[in-house]
């Protein structure tokens, strides 16, 4: 078998984390100068408790065996669900921003909803590929013409599944998270050649489901009508996405230039997290949002293309899964911010500041280029 490298897509990585870094040394300087007296606290904040970390999980995935990491999918899913039920625990879990989303221990803090979004994709993946295998056909069309009802071999695990992430996230107000998860396993489970239909019930539930939610989380219909009607409240709940709109109009075309933006001196809510690619077009102007949103295109096109070229169901489908949950998280951090989709605060990958979201998109990444070495 011919092992070959995926050169491109390691190097498209090392451009979104080098722009990144570039860009958060500037955006970051002046709160990190006003809270902790250092113009360089939240770079080397990142670098030491992000980037450092995520690299070495990184190259771990990139190093593992798929055979293993198949066999174990099932116990790493379940450790992982366990975690989110941790961040209750006095003494261990953290609240911020009036959710409890994080583990504190010995002064590391890592959100485990972010680590389920690949653990999830990976025994999807791990479970299609064994009920296949397991059944003896190439797709789902085969399986009632070796006995097996599609409904109780497929659909009800599936459910049950989805349920079990649904209930552990609702539990954290963690919507947004949930909402790619779940848009994510359903890919996959549609990926795999099931009833139309199937995707199509789930599609009907969610949308249900979520106007609920909508309905009684107030929070969560104010985003909604903010983003139908933006200037109903400018200065207070449309605040962020009308100084989000400020940032990307002043850019122009060619922007302002690197550390020039104006709107990061405390104008703009979540300039580092969720609203970064607001300051991007300010600073880069449409010339580098363009240049970034080509980058993530170019980024799902690779991940397709090693899903294609890859060797068994497991792998194909957990690339698939990884490249279409990076940039679903990125197209939909890029709409919010442009106003054209609600304010989900979603962290725009390889972007955003924090540590626990790098973490997994490098994982993925190393996942990604182990899958491709082999084709």
């Amino acid at each position: 078998m011919k092992k070959q490298f995926n050169y491109l897509l390691f190097f498209l990585i090392v451009f979104l984390i080098g722009f990144s870094f570039l860009f958060l040394a500037c955006l970051s300087a002046p709160a990190s100068l006003q809270r902790f007296g250092n113009t360089n606290y939240y770079l080397f904040h990142q670098l030491i408790f992000g980037l450092l970390p995520a690299l070495v999980l990184g190259f771990g995935a990139y190093k593992i065996s798929l055979h293993f990491l198949k066999k174990w999918a099932p116990a790493l899913v379940l450790l992982n669900i366990a975690a989110l039920f941790l961040v209750f625990l006095p003494g261990v879990g953290s609240r911020a921003g009036g959710a409890s989303r994080w583990i504190n221990i010995g002064g590391f803090t890592a959100q485990p909803s972010e680590f389920l979004k690949i653990t999830a994709i990976l025994y999807l993946s791990a479970w299609i590929a064994s009920k296949l295998s397991e059944a003896n056909v190439s797709d789902w069309k085969s399986i009632t013409k070796r006995g097996y009802h599609n409904i109780v071999y497929i659909f009800l695990p599936f459910i049950i599944f989805l349920g079990l992430v649904a209930v552990a996230l609702y539990f954290q107000k963690d919507a947004s998270t949930l909402g790619i998860i779940a848009i994510t396993l359903l890919v996959l489970y549609f990926s795999a050649r099931t009833p139309l239909w199937h995707t199509l019930l789930v599609v009907f539930s969610g949308a249900t489901i979520l106007l609920l939610l909508v309905k009684f989380e107030p929070y969560r219909l104010d985003r909604w009508l903010i983003f139908l009607h933006p200037d109903i409240d400018p200065l207070g709940k449309g605040f962020q996405l009308r100084q989000s709109l400020i940032s990307l109009g002043s850019g122009g075309i060619f922007g302002k230039g690197l550390g020039m933006s104006a709107q990061k001196f405390g104008f703009l809510p979540q300039a580092m997290t969720d609203s970064i690619f607001a300051i991007i077009g300010e600073e880069t102007g449409a010339f580098g949002c363009v240049l970034l949103i080509a980058a993530f295109i170019l980024l799902f096109w690779l991940g397709l293309q090693i899903a294609k070229n890859s060797n068994d169901r497991f792998s194909k489908l957990t690339a698939v899964g990884i490249v279409f949950y990076i940039t679903l998280q990125a197209f939909i951090n890029i709409s919010s911010v442009a106003g054209i989709f609600p304010l989900a605060g979603i962290p725009l990958p390889f972007f955003s500041y924090g540590g626990s979201h790098l973490a997994v998109e490098l994982i993925g990444v190393g996942l990604l280029l182990n899958i491709s070495k082999n084709t």
